[in-house]
């Protein structure tokens, strides 16, 4: 199996003004980086899509993709998953080819179409928008769910102290899957952490999050909150609605087609989820309002 991280020998410059880094302003030295490479997707034998990813959790992945993509919904339309044939150059085997065989009466998407997706783009390669606007088999306008403000605050810090990855090389992106418990005055914070998946891309990491929930018979994803490094941007409320999520909250920014669509199938959406503050976009009914504290 390919490594999620890699050694690489590099160059640092320092400019910081100390005697030291006038003497030594360049040192040589070893980084860790986060591996990035080709998974080519197949359906039986035709090749359907290839995204750039990192490796590892490659079969949660291609679950998330084909759930995301609107062509299985339940684990019994998913009758295996293996890795086929493959070599580098020096004959190693790559594991960058997966194969997945569908059960018989799943109808196929179209093959062919050439579909390549980028470290950073989960959606290139459609041709418009309504082909991407999939119709979800759930509804998470209908989930009850309500998520106290303190506990939604809380989770980028919670996602991040369980980055292991991101801790070794600072280049990937994170997806945790959150389920409410309490008010997050509680020993666990309210929440309980059910799954975290780490990849250079940022929809990847919410493939691998949904894709585990759905080999796992967990879907829909009724009361959870999918917290994502990075920005919300239309596919990662398009993968959470697919799923069932009824919250997304993401540390940095939403785009405005990514608040349109969530306004359109009643998802919370929360961007700058910074511990002390936040911005609701969509869905503020979930949200009851802060605990007032005496003093």
């Amino acid at each position: 199996m390919g490594r999620v991280t890699q050694r690489r020998k590099v160059h640092k410059y320092v400019l910081d003004g100390t005697p030291e880094a006038a003497d030594y302003p360049v040192r040589f030295r070893e980084d860790t980086l986060a591996v990035e490479e080709p998974l080519e997707i197949r359906l039986g034998n035709l090749s359907y899509s290839v995204t750039m990813r990192t490796p590892g959790d490659d079969f949660d992945l291609v679950a998330g993709f084909l759930l995301s993509e609107g062509v299985i919904w339940e684990p019994g339309q998913l009758v295996s998953l293996r890795f086929c044939a493959g070599e580098d150059e020096n004959g190693v085997q790559t594991f960058n080819v997966v194969e997945a065989q569908l059960r018989p009466d799943v109808v196929l998407p179209e093959i062919g179409r050439n579909v390549y997706t980028s470290s950073s783009c989960g959606i290139c390669g459609t041709d418009s928008i309504e082909a991407v606007r999939k119709s979800s088999r759930f509804s998470p306008g209908e989930d009850p769910l309500t998520v106290p403000v303190e506990v939604l605050a809380a989770l980028p810090d919670r996602l991040r102290q369980a980055q292991a990855v991101f801790d070794k090389t600072g280049g990937v992106h994170a997806a945790g899957l959150f389920r409410v418990t309490g008010d997050g005055f509680d020993d666990d914070g309210g929440v309980e952490l059910l799954c975290l998946r780490e990849d250079v891309g940022r929809h990847n990491a919410v493939d691998k999050v949904v894709g585990w929930a759905l080999r796992e018979d967990r879907l829909p994803l009724a009361g959870t909150v999918l917290q994502v490094s990075g920005r919300a941007s239309f596919e990662l409320v398009q993968k959470a609605a697919m799923a069932g999520i009824p919250v997304l909250a993401a540390v940095s920014a939403p785009s405005s087609l990514a608040v349109q669509l969530a306004e359109e199938v009643g998802l919370t959406l929360v961007g700058f989820s910074r511990g002390t503050s936040l911005n609701v976009y969509a869905g503020r009914d979930r949200l009851p309002l802060p605990v007032k504290t005496e003093g």
